[in-house]
């Protein structure tokens, strides 16, 4: 549920994280020492976490002739939607058809993408020899100068590309003042959200995309048991995030998580308050690592010590929610209709009506981003294809007493789904 979007940076999340990093540098050094990279030992790690073994040399980049058959599928979906020329700036959709990773400034860089032949880059002249470093295919970079205006060479590229009179589609997430500036430029033409195609392509994942995520939440999810089994009475929920963040390191794929514990644990996003662990509590971890560029996300309950009766009766709910949400799934199934299966078990149990405490959707879609498209949510009737991936998330969050959230990622297969990793099994035994 942890939310790395990119149209969305809470404050919060900023603050926790920086707080988490600075707690986990002393933790990082010892966990670089234990992969080899100084001579310093790392007997200040917990056993757990000494235990984790490199996984970074498992991961697969995406290819060339993969992102060229992107580019080919974008083609086919601007000729279906009619859509001359695609603009796509700096985040994750250049990333994804690209292989560019640039920050978003004020400095105009993107890729026009043409209905038909190869991409035109766009990106200031002294920009030129980094651009050239970083894209995987094609090689037309058009250069502006820092006295020109870089939406007059967009409007000449795509009059270039036939498509002055067009129709164009803007990525949904480049910026007004970006998309007001091409739009001013190019007067004559049309413009439309090219959403039917970057999502056309991104929501859909290929065998090597399974790959990366399937690694990445399998990581994390070794992460949290090592973590869980480090837990001790008087830690602070900075304390375990900086564990969750050293074990990642370990590993070998950078990673974090948001860390709440007892009461706090109620607020699905969690608090700012401070927070001190003593046992028979609750702990929610809720976060994830990436794969080149593809990212897990993972939550879990666990409790240090016995847990009372309340909450295994509440994880065994949450857990029958998931479960009935993972088998109503299927390719040509409302996505709506997994919310509802979860949220009738939580209702049916007595936590209901609607979402008085179960107060989120069931899931979102992931990838290269956290959140991306779609969403397990009342009243989207898109229907579910293969290659489609979510979280599947329920909870049940009890005010001033203590929440339980259950996340894995499902995979929508051929035939049906599945979950990317195990099942938390209950409360006494989270990880199996």
């Amino acid at each position: 549920m942890q939310n790395d979007s990119p149209h969305a940076h809470p404050r919060r999340h900023f603050l926790r994280n920086t707080l988490a990093l600075g707690a986990a540098l002393p933790l990082l050094g010892q966990a670089r020492a234990a992969n080899g990279n100084d001579d310093r030992a790392d007997t200040a790690l917990p056993a757990s976490i000494r235990a984790l073994q490199p996984v970074a040399q498992r991961v697969v980049p995406i290819t060339v002739a993969e992102r060229a058959q992107r580019l080919a599928r974008a083609q086919q979906l601007m000729d279906e939607h009619r859509i001359d020329a695609v603009f796509v700036g700096a985040g994750t959709s250049l990333t994804y058809f690209t292989g560019m990773h640039w920050w978003n400034s004020e400095r105009l860089t993107g890729v026009i993408l043409p209905r038909s032949g190869a991409p035109v880059y766009v990106t200031p002249e002294f920009e030129r020899g980094r651009t050239l470093e970083q894209i995987k295919f094609g090689d037309d970079v058009r250069g502006w100068q820092e006295d020109e205006d870089p939406y007059a060479l967009v409007a000449q590229v795509l009059r270039g590309l036939g498509a002055g009179n067009g129709t164009v589609g803007i990525e949904e997430t480049v910026p007004f003042f970006r998309s007001k500036g091409i739009m001013d430029a190019l007067p004559h033409a049309r413009f439309v959200d090219a959403w039917p195609v970057t999502a056309g392509c991104r929501r859909i994942k290929s065998p090597a995309e399974m790959a990366l995520m399937r690694l990445a939440n399998q990581t994390t999810l070794a992460v949290y048991e090592a973590v869980w089994k480090a837990l001790a009475p008087g830690m602070t929920e900075g304390d375990i995030a900086a564990l969750v963040t050293a074990a990642h390191a370990r590993t070998g794929l950078r990673g974090s998580a948001d860390v709440n514990i007892g009461k706090y644990t109620a607020s699905p996003h969690g608090s700012d308050a401070p927070q001190r662990l003593v046992e028979g509590t609750p702990v929610i971890f809720d976060g994830g690592c990436r794969a080149d560029g593809y990212t897990s996300d993972i939550t879990r309950t666990v409790v240090l010590g016995q847990p009372d009766d309340d909450i295994r009766r509440v994880f065994d709910i949450v857990l029958q929610a998931q479960t009935a949400a993972l088998e109503a799934a299927r390719p040509g199934v409302a996505m709506e209709a997994l919310d509802a299966a979860a949220r009738k078990v939580i209702t049916d149990a007595g936590y209901g009506p609607d979402y008085r405490f179960f107060s989120h959707r069931l899931g979102h879609g992931i990838g290269m981003d956290m959140h991306e498209w779609d969403y397990l949510v009342r009243g989207n009737t898109h229907l579910l294809e293969p290659g489609m991936t979510f979280s599947n998330e329920p909870g049940i969050y009890i005010p001033e007493k203590f929440g339980v959230r259950l996340e894995d990622i499902l995979h929508i297969t051929a035939d049906g789904a599945e979950l990317l990793t195990p099942q938390s099994p209950s409360i006494d035994h989270p990880f199996g």
